[in-house]
């Protein structure tokens, strides 16, 4: 008689499958069916383990949201399945805590990452990659004539830049006509490119941009000020003070328009930024040190020194120094003078800039409209109520440029050991009896007064220019160079 079938728990674990098997395997008296019992119950209750093992991992799995998996669930899929579901139990078992920790971290990575392709991508928005036609570098920039166009110019409006002062704000202060915005230079064999102002930018990008000289060279440098300013957000730019040194700001490229006020370039008793309304001008020709400090590491330095020359035949060389206290001096001429200055100049240009790093430009001189008589108006003053430019360029016009000055500038730049730009603004800027402040200015830091604008041949600021206006011309020569050699 067989013995009776001994029950099975359905959920025996698996020690007591093998003792069940062993059992049968030793008691071998049950014969050849007993044995194939005892192996049908071996894998039949392995098959069961392995489902229930399978319904845990299913159920483990959907009580996860479907997002990117974290650090600790990439790692489970290298373990044992047992690992496995161990793992999911303590993750179904965090404390709200722990948790809610987690979710703010998660946040927190989130927005840092969000802020980061914000950051890269702003220079990407920023930046205006259009084609720009350069002139050839042997084209000759200054020959050429003034055309009235008034679609492409002006570079900006007056009353869209901020940063213009009240000597140079034409309009505001009370000018009617505004034709002397509108005039283009032409090259006669080519023609200048596009004024873009992100696109200078770019090539400022991370630089610094100096002027250097008299006030002609500060109204040059407020007129860069505004065409590059016009791009820059509100709470993106700067402009600050500091003695002789004026810093324009653009944070978003990291650069700065510079003014550095050293009218004579050398030192001289009317270096001080505010008070140099001197008659009795002295300089010392051979010392530019004290200066030239402050212009080194620049990567773009642009140089003048003309119209402070222009108000007596002699200049007055100091014995000695300023800070020694020395008062005596020698009166030479002022070709010689300027001679002396300019190859003093020239000279620390040669020791102390690298071209590999620095570019240099020199402007010759600023003209002068104080004879009407000149451009053949015997009824005119001055230059007041001059509404355009001298348009029959067939001749030179003479208006009084000390020319001998302007060969002595253009013969030392050429011989200097760095290559310097020679900007040869002239006799294009002759032409343009129509864009000087005249009465439209201040005088020693007051707005002129209904009376004085009624009396040009004393008070007609003839020397520097309205903006927008020629100034924005020169820049637009120095963009193009900017961009040729960058």
């Amino acid at each position: 008689m067989q013995p009776p079938r001994r029950k099975t728990k359905l959920f025996s674990s698996e020690t007591d499958v093998m003792k069940h098997a062993a059992a049968a395997g030793v008691g071998g008296g049950g014969g050849r069916k007993g044995n194939n019992l005892s192996v049908f119950v071996v894998v039949f209750s392995m098959f069961l383990f392995g489902v229930f093992i399978y319904n845990e991992d299913v159920k483990s799995m959907a009580e996860f949201p479907f997002s990117w998996p974290k650090n600790q669930e990439i790692q489970e899929g290298s373990g044992s399945t047992q690992l496995n579901a161990e793992k999911a139990v303590a993750q179904g078992t965090r404390s709200p805590k722990r948790e809610a920790l987690g979710t703010a971290k998660s946040i927190s990575q989130t927005k840092e990452e969000e802020e980061k392709e914000h950051k890269i991508e702003m220079p990407v928005i920023e930046e205006e990659e259009e084609a720009v036609e350069l002139p050839p570098k042997e084209c000759d920039l200054f020959t050429g004539q003034w055309v009235f166009d008034n679609v492409s110019h002006p570079l900006y409006r007056e009353d869209e830049c901020e940063f213009l002062t009240a000597q140079v704000t034409c309009m505001r202060n009370g000018r009617k006509d505004s034709m002397y915005q509108s005039w283009r230079w032409q090259p006669r064999d080519c023609s200048l490119p596009k004024f873009k102002p992100r696109l200078l930018l770019q090539k400022l990008r991370n630089k610094r941009l100096m002027f250097v000289g008299d006030s002609l060279n500060r109204n040059q440098w407020e007129s860069m000020v505004c065409m590059a300013q016009s791009v820059v957000p509100h709470g993106r730019k700067s402009l600050r003070k500091t003695g002789s040194l004026n810093i324009f700001r653009i944070e978003d490229y990291n650069t700065t328009i510079e003014f550095y006020w050293a009218p004579f370039l050398v030192e001289s008793n009317s270096d001080d930024p505010n008070m140099h309304s001197i008659l009795n001008r002295i300089i010392m020709p051979e010392s530019i040190n004290k200066h030239g400090r402050n212009w080194k590491g620049v990567d773009y330095l642009i140089f003048n020194t003309y119209i402070w020359w222009m108000n007596t035949f002699a200049m007055k060389v100091l014995r000695g120094s300023f800070d020694e206290g020395s008062t005596e001096y020698d009166e030479i001429s002022r070709p010689v003078a300027y001679g002396r200055v300019i190859r003093t100049w020239a000279q620390w240009v040669d020791q102390n800039v690298d071209p590999n790093h620095t570019t240099v430009f020199f402007s010759s001189m600023s003209p002068l409209h104080i004879k009407s008589l000149d451009w053949d108006n015997p009824d005119g003053i001055k230059c007041a109520k001059e509404t355009t430019p001298v348009l029959n360029a067939t001749a030179p016009l003479n208006v009084g440029t000390d020319r001998r000055l302007f060969v002595i500038s253009s013969n030392v730049t050429r011989s200097m050991k760095v290559p310097v730009h020679f900007m040869n603004i002239t006799t294009l800027s002759e032409y343009r009896k129509d864009a000087h402040t005249s009465v439209h200015t201040i005088r020693q830091g007051k707005m002129l007064t209904p009376e004085q604008q009624a009396d040009p041949q004393t008070y007609a600021d003839c020397i520097h220019w309205c903006l927008p206006g020629l100034p924005d011309t020169w820049n637009e020569f120095i963009y193009t160079r900017i961009l040729q050699h960058s």
